[in-house]
């Protein structure tokens, strides 16, 4: 006859203790709470001021945006109405040319400095660019006003000059900087493989350095395209439609200082909204450098 068992029941499991912490810990955890508030108020801190410029710029030139306002020269003094199309197309113009005068050199500079890495000549190279990135604008654009402005002019041609200059240290050690950021193996291997230097350095480091590089030329030009000083004496400004490059042309951080020191409510309400505008086109590049930099094997 089988005897039937009963399993009895188990008794109830009780929760262990959390460990008393000791002084050290606390304080450990104090601390490391206090310097993470501190960092996340430090990076609130650097976000404010661009919010409050951008709040700022909607509440002063939002109202003044309108077809007109892009299509439009400016009126003339003291009456209302007018626009900054010849400034939108002036800075165009004077980027595009700094960048075709200036990226090529840049660039080649640039993987010339990351190919050559040591030497006193590459290191000197360094030095200077290092020096021209700390040179303040208006002192670039007295030395092209001395030695172009003064022998042909004022000119669209001097103002892209004195920005290209702005454009060649940045761009130069951003190239260097994502041409070295380039495995070693992959120019190894072309080399292996019988390729040059020359066009192991072209056909699969720059490939390789491509959205890196792309991310600093646009940072570039959008740091140039919000310059002033230097076009004061090189471009001047121009209050009509212009694209000679011989001869003065609008620019629309020009005509901003000029609207924003006028006496006249109208030109400085214009001068919010050109500011605005030219935010919002500095913003619209840094996102396409943003977007560039993006890794193509992130998840979606």
């Amino acid at each position: 006859m089988s005897t039937v068992t009963f399993n009895q029941p188990a008794e109830p499991r009780h929760a262990a203790p959390l460990p008393v912490l000791g002084f050290r810990e606390r304080r450990r955890r104090f601390v490391s709470t206090m310097m993470l508030a501190a960092t996340g108020v430090a990076a609130a801190l650097t976000v404010l001021p661009l919010l409050l410029i951008f709040f700022h710029l909607m509440r002063a030139g939002l109202g003044s945006l309108n077809p007109d306002f892009f299509t439009n020269v400016p009126a003339p003094v003291g009456e209302s109405g007018g626009g900054v199309g010849n400034g939108v197309l002036g800075t165009f113009i004077l980027v595009a040319l700094a960048g075709a005068m200036g990226l090529p050199v840049a660039i080649g500079a640039g993987i010339y400095l990351a190919e050559a890495e040591g030497g006193r000549l590459p290191n000197a190279i360094r030095f200077i660019t290092d020096v021209m990135n700390g040179i303040p604008s208006i002192v670039i654009g007295i030395f092209v006003w001395a030695w172009i402005v003064v022998s042909i002019g004022f000119s669209a041609f001097a103002g892209g000059v004195a920005l290209a200059i702005m454009l060649l240290p940045m761009v130069t050690r951003t190239t260097e900087e994502m041409v070295r950021l380039v495995p070693r193996e992959l120019k190894e291997g072309g080399l292996a493989l019988g390729f040059t230097r020359w066009r192991t350095t072209l056909g699969i480091v720059l490939p390789a350095a491509r959205s890196g590089i792309l991310t600093g030329v646009l940072v570039a030009l959008a740091r140039i395209a919000g310059e002033t000083a230097p076009l004061l004496f090189t471009a001047f400004g121009n209050p009509f439609w212009s694209s000679d490059l011989g001869k003065p042309i609008a620019a629309l951080p020009v005509q901003i200082f000029q609207y924003a020191i006028s006496p006249y409510e109208e030109q400085h309400r214009q001068a919010w909204a050109a500011s605005l505008l030219l935010i919002g086109l500095v913003l619209a590049v840094s996102l396409t450098a943003r977007f560039l930099i993006r890794s193509p094997y992130r998840s979606r």
